[in-house]
């Protein structure tokens, strides 16, 4: 799926391998073995173009990672631990993006505070298990974070709201 969206392009599995190529040695019936998996797990559409196919994404790289990210967390016995432990692994940048994330979802207003982690600081316990997080604080205005995301979550290029799901974590 790399090599798709990295194409951005409807692309041949020629174009795939030679990419692939330049990196390793892979043969032919590999990547076309591999792409026609993807096309049959609904990930890819192809139109034929004389003998060969040519393959689209039909989702988006993000819509790909939400769908993995929301696998993971539906497979936890406790989603609030599992979120609070995840958020607790992010970096301030990360946090940063999630606080957009959460503001654009939310509608939050400008300058406004999010419901996750009003308070600014770390929070334990019973406020962890009612849905806040580990220092999320203020919300800040970004306008670029919500090119994309909308509140149903993000749009695959036909417009479907659920990309189907997740490939492997090998991206196939």
């Amino acid at each position: 799926m790399t090599r798709v969206w990295k194409w951005n392009r409807p692309v041949t599995v020629r174009e795939v391998l030679e990419d692939l190529q330049q990196e390793r040695s892979i043969a032919y019936t590999t990547v076309m073995t591999v792409l026609d998996n993807l096309h049959q797990k609904g990930w890819v559409r192809r139109e034929a173009e004389g003998r060969a196919y040519r393959y689209e994404a039909v989702s988006t790289r993000a819509a790909y990672a939400a769908a993995l990210m929301n696998d993971a967390w539906s497979q936890s016995d406790n989603a609030a631990a599992a979120l609070v432990a995840f958020f607790g692994m992010m970096s301030e940048e990360q946090r940063r993006a999630l606080r957009d994330a959460v503001r654009i979802v939310e509608g939050t207003p400008e300058g406004g505070t999010s419901v996750l982690g009003a308070q600014g600081g770390p929070v334990r316990g019973t406020e962890a298990a009612e849905g806040t997080a580990a220092g999320l604080g203020e919300v800040p205005d970004t306008a670029e974070a919500a090119e994309g995301i909308s509140a149903e979550g993000p749009a695959t290029e036909s417009g479907d709201r659920n990309p189907g799901s997740a490939p492997d974590s090998a991206g196939r």
